[in-house]
């Protein structure tokens, strides 16, 4: 048997109980299915019903459905018999409506739960920013307890201009003291070159 016979072979169970049927190959995909009913993009149709559910939810739909309705209303009351399509109790009008009723009822519902999809999505993501956000200052508020208690112990300009003052007036004073009582090395050199002759 050639190696790609072998390959493409399905195994199947030995023993006493093993089946003769064929196993599904994980490695594969399987083949595309059949479909009787017509495909369509859920997101294009999801995007229409929100746009039809925007338009209802408006002014200018409820005028032009007055609108209609009234036009409606008086064609088949004050035109000529023969002419018109709708004769009272203007039945053709109450199923045109809950026709219409009937499909922007399941539209509207579509809409709103795409809508709390998206509120859903923008809620976790503002919860994750948020968490960032308190993380952050968090974070901010121990660097600057840190830099607090560090300068605590740094010299500060104030401090070192105090020390350096205090450092000038005890040389002052050493300064001072010392040129009562003491005497310089030349007046002493002279004495010895003196003494020396």
């Amino acid at each position: 048997m050639t190696p790609e016979r072998e390959s493409t072979r399905e195994r199947t169970p030995a023993g006493a109980t093993a089946t003769t049927r064929t196993r599904a190959r994980l490695d594969q995909p399987r083949p595309p299915r059949r479909r009787f009913l017509p495909e369509y993009d859920p997101e294009a149709f999801g995007r229409l019903s929100e746009r039809i559910a925007r338009f209802l939810g408006t002014g200018r739909f409820i005028v032009w459905m007055t609108v209609v309705i009234i036009a409606w209303v008086l064609w088949n009351i004050f035109a000529p018999r023969d002419v018109r399509f709708d004769n009272y109790p203007f039945i053709f009008l109450t199923l045109m409506l809950s026709l219409q009723a009937s499909y922007a009822a399941p539209l509207i519902l579509l809409a709103q739960n795409r809508q709390d999809d998206r509120d859903k999505v923008n809620l976790e993501q503002d919860r994750k920013q948020n968490e960032r956000s308190i993380a952050d200052t968090e974070y901010l508020t121990r660097e600057i307890a840190a830099l607090r208690i560090g300068l605590g112990e740094v010299a500060t300009r104030d401090w070192i201009r105090s020390e350096l003052q205090d450092l000038v007036k005890e040389l002052e004073e050493r300064e001072n003291g010392h040129r009562k009582h003491v005497v310089f090395p030349a007046e002493r050199s002279r004495g010895r070159d003196v003494d020396d002759r």
